[in-house]
């Protein structure tokens, strides 16, 4: 097992591209790991690098979710090439690609795969010390400007919502270089209805992924499956996936493998959806945050829409708490837009936190005007960011931490 650690720079991009490409191309299987993560060690011993490697593996992705339990995703050099072929095929065919998300999680990966199919060096957005849109203004124009195929495009980039947001908010040039792409796949995160909007309003091209390491990224794009891809749902509305870009398994955990995945092929997600008669498939949010409050089922992904269709409101996180009285409380972690500082209130007026208690009251309007009263989240904190698990992920029992006091 090849054990590469990338931390974003490209020089260490660089390795782990030449390691994946011997992976494809039937060489020793690759484990690619983030040095900074806090549990690297544990993640790297629970992979066992030295037991013998499952069958048919080129690539394990290591996982540690929100129960914290490391897993080993195992994907085969056919599941991740034939998802960089069902992309190229949706998007508009082969063409440049721009890595401006972590590699050793699978969207960062299978942009060099993908980047590798066409024949073409990726171009890579440093991004050891975080985004920054000045910088992937400087990589577009590069991506754009170097010699070789695809000198005319496409170009293709993918990135985190988060990220597109700041682009959108980092002045004309940073949303001239997000509109030079002929798409931006959106994974890591959902895609609100508000930020689609407002990347449609720039002429940008974001394009919502649906999928998981088990799929090798992405295999559902703007709510259509990608060619090949099967979806059906089973118990409770539970998404269920099958393709050629299905995993096959976790890293010595039959137990996990056999829970996960079906006999006949198919792979039980741990989310909920609805599909619609022209086949379009809605992801409603996961099994574990359908809420339950005095007896009403209550979907979070549907209460942070509402709260994130505010204008005043980045970003929103929704979890239950314990509730004696209703079983469940609905909380509410929001990060506000920057407030435009008012010079005229003078310190210690008491202004700002009228503005918060105002802006919390409009919040609790707009969910309960679109989801009824029993949506409403009955607490609310702000935070200057939401805390993360992985790229674009929520750190939900982070979220529910905020709540402890």
């Amino acid at each position: 097992m090849q054990v590469v650690f990338t931390d974003g720079s490209p020089a260490s991009v660089a390795e782990l591209d030449e390691a994946l490409q011997d992976a494809l191309d039937g060489g020793e299987p690759l484990l690619p790991l983030d040095p900074r993560h806090p549990q690297v060690e544990s993640l790297r011993e629970a992979m066992a690098p030295g037991e013998p490697i499952e069958p048919d593996t080129a690539v394990i992705i290591p996982t540690s979710g929100s129960t914290g339990e490391a897993k080993g995703v195992l994907l085969s050099a056919s599941a991740l090439l034939a998802s960089a072929r069902a992309t190229h095929a949706r998007l508009g065919g082969p063409g440049r690609w721009l890595l401006a998300t972590p590699a050793n999680y699978v969207g960062g990966l299978q942009v060099l795969t993908r980047a590798r199919l066409a024949g073409v060096d990726p171009v890579t957005l440093d991004i050891a010390d975080g985004f920054d849109p000045d910088a992937f203004t400087a990589a577009t124009r590069q991506l754009r400007d170097a010699p070789g195929p695809y000198a005319d495009g496409p170009y293709y980039t993918a990135l985190v919502p988060t990220q597109l947001a700041r682009l959108l908010a980092a002045g004309p040039e940073a949303v001239e270089a997000a509109a030079a792409y002929d798409a931006i796949v959106l994974g890591g995160a959902r895609l609100d209805d508000e930020l689609s909007r407002r990347a449609a309003d720039a002429g940008v091209r974001a394009v919502s992924s649906y999928g998981m390491s088990e799929t090798a990224s992405g295999c559902v794009y703007d709510g259509i499956p990608l060619e090949g891809v099967s979806v059906r749902l089973g118990d409770r509305d539970r998404i269920e996936l099958a393709g050629p870009m299905l995993s096959h398994g976790y890293r010595l955990r039959p137990d996990l493998t056999s829970g996960a995945f079906t006999a006949d092929g198919w792979l039980r997600t741990s989310d909920v959806g609805a599909l619609y008669d022209d086949g379009t498939l809605a992801v409603l949010g996961r099994l574990d945050d359908m809420l339950n409050t005095g007896g009403v089922k209550v979907p979070a992904a549907g209460v942070e829409a509402a709260l994130t269709a505010h204008p005043q409101v980045r970003a929103a996180c929704v979890v239950a708490l314990p509730d004696a009285e209703w079983g469940e409380r609905i909380a509410a972690v929001i990060v506000p837009e920057p407030a435009a500082t008012d010079a005229d209130d003078p310190a210690g007026s008491g202004a700002e936190g009228q503005r918060s208690e105002a802006l919390e009251e409009e919040l609790r309007a707009l969910v309960r005007d679109r989801l009824g009263r029993a949506a409403v989240p009955k607490l609310v904190r702000q935070l200057p960011e939401l805390p993360l698990i992985g790229p674009g992920k929520v750190d939900r029992a982070a979220v529910r931490a905020v709540f402890d006091d």
